[in-house]
């Protein structure tokens, strides 16, 4: 089996994405701008946006797979989330009432085994009937850029009107409308992402197409998920440090120091403008795999 592939193993990974002339992560409370530390400006991209591409992804492909029914997507765009654990009550065949801890257990079990999102990610399960909260062993950070960020409110035109509007004299009003897109020119951002697999043993159903799966879409998921709003993202870099021990080889502060990134211009424009240097020596019983 390949290492990056083992789901007994312990996994700690640093991805590299950036964002050109898009906004990665809109924040509603700021009018959409994109997110920044208002003490650094470093941009943020929170993990429930990662996870949302990771879904898109693995529910685009999965219907392709040879088991397709393992991945189903949980936390779907406009679905009801009680609908999908009162399903999971009738498939094990159980009361739709409030079951106790045993049968909680049981409806979790069902659904960590169908939908791919939660076996991963985890969730909680009590949002109406009740199925307790299932822990995920795949966990991912907030991304956080290299370089401070900043941000631009541009506006744009639109040359249509909704609807006619008439001038006092019987002419018809000109009815343009202005609007607003909030991007930034250019972030490169790194994220930390963790695999723990004793909470994958505790489920018993994270399989090795279950993490390959998941290292294709921090890859591939870019490809799919393009908008003008967004600008042009990529993934830049995917560094997989996995350890023998499923207790973990050596404390994952000092495998993530081992990548270093700094840039070559006053103000950086492209990936091409950083240098990544990464340093291969590493503990004894610790695997580094740079799958992007």
């Amino acid at each position: 089996m390949t290492v990056y592939l083992d789901p007994t193993k312990k996994h700690d990974a640093i991805l590299l994405f950036d964002c050109l002339d898009g906004n990665p992560n809109g924040d509603p409370d700021a009018g959409n701008q994109p997110r920044v530390d208002p003490q650094t400006n470093q941009g943020l991209v929170t993990d429930a946006c990662l996870k949302r591409k990771v879904r898109n992804y693995v529910e685009m492909v999965g219907k392709d797979e040879t088991t397709p029914e393992r991945y189903k997507i949980f936390v779907e765009e406009g679905s009801v989330l009680n609908e999908k654990i009162s399903r999971a009550y009738t498939a094990v065949g159980l009361p739709q009432e409030k079951g106790d801890p045993s049968q909680q257990a049981q409806v979790a079990k069902w659904m960590q085994q169908n939908f791919y999102d939660l076996r991963m990610f985890g969730a909680v399960l009590s949002t109406g009937l009740k199925a307790g909260q299932v822990w995920g062993p795949m966990q991912i950070s907030f991304s956080r850029s290299i370089d401070p960020v900043f941000p631009q409110s541009v506006s744009i035109t639109r040359c249509a009107a909704t609807e006619e509007v008439a001038k006092k004299d019987g002419s018809t009003k000109d009815n343009k409308t202005m609007g607003r897109k909030e991007i930034l020119p250019y972030g490169l951002y790194k994220s930390h992402v963790f695999y723990n697999p004793h909470l994958a043993e505790k489920s018993g159903c994270v399989s090795e197409r279950d993490l390959e799966l998941f290292w294709q879409a921090l890859i591939k998921a870019w490809e799919f998920d393009r908008s003008s709003a967004r600008g042009f993202m990529a993934c830049r870099g995917l560094y997989v440090f996995s350890h023998a021990s499923k207790y973990g080889n050596a404390p994952v502060h000092e495998l993530f120091d081992k990548l270093k990134i700094k840039s070559t211009v006053a103000v950086p424009r492209s990936f091409a403008d950083y240098q990544v240097d990464l340093d291969e020596d590493l503990p004894d019983g610790v695997t580094l795999t740079q799958l992007a």
